[in-house]
């Protein structure tokens, strides 16, 4: 249950929600008027769902913006978490009372290991000595012989991790024995880089008088002098020394993705472990993300990249475009995955500008409890939701009964990839490709929000989608009309054994999709689309399974109860 603090985030909200209740995309914004008649119109494909450094896995910016260019992906939309932007609520400091300790309600966890074999190992958790600036307890940790004892750090959902382009910690430290080749090691896993690996950087404190800096492929060593018998405050800013260590690499562009200490040849006891964040407050982690993004864009011209967010305190959604104002976050930073909730987001999130999309809806919802949610309350009111993503067969029932049912989203693809190792082998891997004229911005927005848009398997279907009347790129339009339409549906480039598959169906009132398939081997074919229907194509592999989906073209009889976008409206081109 979410702790009471004041006025609830959820009364916020919701009173916020209905003051913009009729705003579905600011007028102001490039998404709201169609593109330009007359522009020449070409394939640009994105990665519409990436986290970076400034969310909870090991990938860093250049490492996708290098699996970008390795994949031919032409523009990578970072949507890293709110919250971990702002580091809303994540760990300040670790007082060691314990195996498990709590801020806010939430925990940290230590986890003993033992490294080879050491004579004699001890992890133990003492009322004395401990620091004079911290009560509570210390940890002593002790090992002697060809082995160490490891104490590996674990928050609650990843609530210390972070970019370290602004991060310092801290950690009071007592040598009690020092012997021969001994210290006091704080390891620190970073972020993936290419042509790396994952880096690390060991503190090793004690047994040496000066600092030095070593470096062997994606390790590194930072010796630190230490006093014996002394309590001593420790401050570790790994920034300044990823910059010393790998100079080619943008040492913002790294997050703290793991935390542990270990003592071989020695006793310390240790106290007091901190974490500064010194540019969170309000807007300035994302201005701070705006700036490691612009350090690492100059070593990736050929891929264009933009900023988003993915806004997390409720159904998880993506947020392109718009002036990316952090929302409020609740304390502690808990989701609420209320539909109501979700759908007060999202208009506060339009009032802001840009589009809105729903990410992995089946999350918390099955297939037929979705499509009711969709068919119930508009989708929640966004532009946009992830349909390209597993289980997407059920995800493409519930997008052919929003499709029946006249609530207009344009499907994208998802990666949801938060480790940048390698994209065609992560868990989920479809790619997102619209018609525009440019790979600017507001091409983009504008093209997302008409549903001019496809979705691929990266790994296996790469060509292009369109759904064309008379020579032109309808797809994602609302046509009203009297008379039937003819509509050429093509997939370019369709891999051996694969099939075009030209899904029509009729729109009405229900939760069953009453679809019809048309097969082709081809990759193009021709349907005499009628009023009161629409058409969507999708590629089937030889094995059965999709590999590419487009979005919809409907030829209403009359124009629907339900408001048709701007960006949808068209008229025909004779």
């Amino acid at each position: 249950m979410r702790r009471a603090t004041g006025i609830s985030r959820r009364g916020v909200l919701l009173a916020a929600g209905g003051a913009v209740a009729g705003s579905v995309l600011p007028a102001a914004d490039p998404a709201a008027a169609p593109a330009a008649a007359g522009n020449k119109l070409m394939p640009v494909s994105m990665a519409t769902h990436i986290h970076g450094p400034f969310s909870e896995g090991v990938a860093s910016y250049a490492a996708h913006l290098a699996q970008a260019r390795r994949y031919k992906v032409d523009v990578v939309w970072f949507t890293d978490h709110d919250f971990r932007i702002a580091a809303a609520g994540h760990r300040q400091a670790v007082h060691f009372d314990g195996v498990t300790e709590d801020e806010q309600g939430l925990a940290w966890t230590w986890k003993e290991h033992v490294v080879g074999k050491p004579a004699s190992h001890g992890a133990d958790f003492v009322g004395s000595p401990r620091s004079p600036h911290d009560g509570g307890k210390a940890l002593r940790l002790a090992a002697s012989g060809a082995g160490a004892v490891r104490m590996e750090g674990v928050a609650w959902n990843a609530m210390a991790n972070a970019c370290i382009a602004d991060t310092e910690l801290g950690l009071d430290v007592l040598p009690e024995q020092v012997g021969d080749g001994g210290a006091l090691t704080v390891d620190l896993q970073l972020s993936n880089q290419p042509g790396k690996g994952i880096l690390r950087v060991a503190y090793q404190i004690g047994g040496v008088g000066k600092v030095t800096h070593e470096v062997d492929g994606a390790r590194g060593v930072v010796r630190v002098p230490a006093k014996d018998g002394v309590w001593q405050r420790v401050t570790l800013v790994p920034r300044a020394d990823v910059a010393k260590l790998w100079p080619d690499v943008v040492a913002g562009d790294n997050a703290l993705t793991g935390l542990a200490l270990e003592v071989r040849q020695g006793r310390f006891v240790v106290d007091r472990l901190t974490f500064t964040r010194s540019r969170r407050t309000g807007q300035a982690g994302e201005r701070l993300r705006a700036e490691v993004l612009a350090a690492v864009a100059g070593k990736y011209p050929d891929v264009t990249q933009y900023r988003a967010l993915e806004v997390s305190m409720v159904r998880h959604l993506n947020w392109f475009g718009g002036d990316l104002t952090l929302p409020a976050f609740p304390s502690p930073p808990l989701r609420d995955n209320d539909a109501a909730l979700t759908g007060s987001m999202v208009r506060w999130l339009h009032a802001h500008g840009g589009l809105v999309c729903w990410n992995h809806p089946m999350d918390v919802a099955k297939r037929d409890e979705l499509a009711k949610l969709v068919v119930s309350q508009g989708a929640l009111g966004v532009d946009l939701v992830e349909i390209g993503r597993d289980p997407l067969e059920d995800l493409l029932w519930v997008y052919d009964v929003a499709a029946r049912n006249c609530v207009f989203f344009t499907a994208l693809g998802s990666s949801d990839d938060h480790d940048a190792t390698d994209w065609a082998a992560n868990e989920e891997h479809f790619v997102s490709h619209v018609w525009a004229p440019s790979k600017g911005r507001a091409d983009l927005l504008r093209a997302l929000a008409a549903g001019a848009a496809w979705f691929t398997d990266l790994t296996a279907y790469r060509g292009a989608m369109d759904l064309r009347v008379g020579g032109e790129s309808y797809m994602g339009a609302v046509l009203v009309g009297s008379a039937a339409v003819a509509v050429d549906v093509s997939a370019t480039k369709l891999p051996k054994g694969a099939t075009l598959e030209v899904v029509t169906g009729q729109v009405g009132v229900g939760l069953k999709p009453s679809t019809k398939v048309i097969v082709s081997k081809v990759g193009k074919q021709r349907v005499n689309l009628k009023p009161g229907n629409y058409v969507r194509a999708q590629v089937r592999l030889k094995d059965a399974t999709v590999a590419g989906v487009s979005n919809p073209l409907w030829l209403l009889a009359k124009v629907p109860a339900t408001p048709v976008p701007a960006a949808r409206r068209r008229a025909l081109p004779y």
